[in-house]
């Protein structure tokens, strides 16, 4: 794995709200990555989040047609991290801890939550989108790292990100939905600036904000394209009502304002304090 980013990296996150990062893994790494995010995956089953956590209805009942759309963009896996000890062990390295603290300028990291992202063979693009607004702090420095396991292609499904969007500042939304474009009835501002296509080989890896504007496009070829991701979390970040992926009894304890700094589920990844 490459060690640190460079000052030029810095600076180039911090004006455009994204990083590209080629052969950030090396290929034993790589292999290393593969198995234990296609073993955690298997084992997981059709269960996307650990037990108790959010609940999951696996039954066959009836979905609405934007259900159908978004159970067509990706195969998803939340918090490998909490049921394979391999995935802990990989996303739990300091190492990967300080890249994200060093690119979002903080002086301490959290897991919010892993994420196995597989955009099956001819799968729905991904609608733009934020991330931050889904979940249970607000923060305009947090970040996610998006490793390829397979070749990121225009074809099978890269991501594109709207370059300096995070700089807005702001936290509405949309739902991933069928209209690839709804993000932008929201942010018309944003409407007219190119997204940058970001493909990267195995191996590679993306950063960005948590604020950034992005999606990524259909799977217009007969394999998948599979990616590991984690997001972060400032140390110190606060509840803000939302659940997201909070198990329902350490939901239940939470109060609006209080430190999320439980251990078991948002271990601290890297701090500058405790080195």
């Amino acid at each position: 794995m490459l060690t640190e980013a460079t000052e030029q990296q810095k600076r180039s996150y911090a004006e455009q709200g994204f990083l590209v990062v080629e052969g950030f893994l090396d290929d034993r790494e790589l292999g290393e990555w593969r198995a234990a995010v296609g073993r955690a995956v298997e084992a997981r089953g059709r269960q996307v989040v650990p037990p108790r956590s959010v609940a999951e209805d696996n039954s066959p009942a009836a979905k609405s047609e934007a259900q159908e759309y978004y159970d067509r963009v990706f195969t998803q896996r939340l918090n490998l991290w909490q049921t394979d000890e391999d995935v802990r062990r990989l996303m739990l390295q300091p190492a990967l801890g300080r890249w994200a603290a060093d690119l979002a300028g903080v002086d301490g990291i959290r897991i919010w939550h892993d994420q196995a992202l597989i955009k099956e063979r001819y799968a729905n693009p991904t609608a733009f989108h934020l991330d931050v607004p889904f979940w249970s702090f607000t923060s305009a420095d947090a970040i996610t790292i998006w490793v390829a396991l397979d070749d990121a292609t225009l074809q099978n499904g890269c991501l594109h990100y709207i370059p300096g969007s995070h700089l807005a500042r702001k936290f509405d939304n949309v739902e991933i939905g069928s209209y690839l474009g709804s993000l932008f009835d929201i942010y018309p501002e944003w409407a007219d600036v190119p997204p940058v296509p970001c493909p990267v080989a195995a191996g590679g890896a993306l950063f960005h904000n948590g604020l950034t504007f992005h999606g990524a496009g259909a799977n217009l070829t007969p394999g998948r394209r599979r990616a590991m991701t984690c997001a972060y979390m400032p140390d110190g970040s606060v509840f803000n009502g939302i659940r997201n992926v909070l198990p329902p009894d350490y939901f239940a304890t939470l109060t609006v304002g209080q430190v999320l700094d439980n251990d078991a589920q948002n271990p601290l990844v890297y701090s500058r304090r405790h080195q």
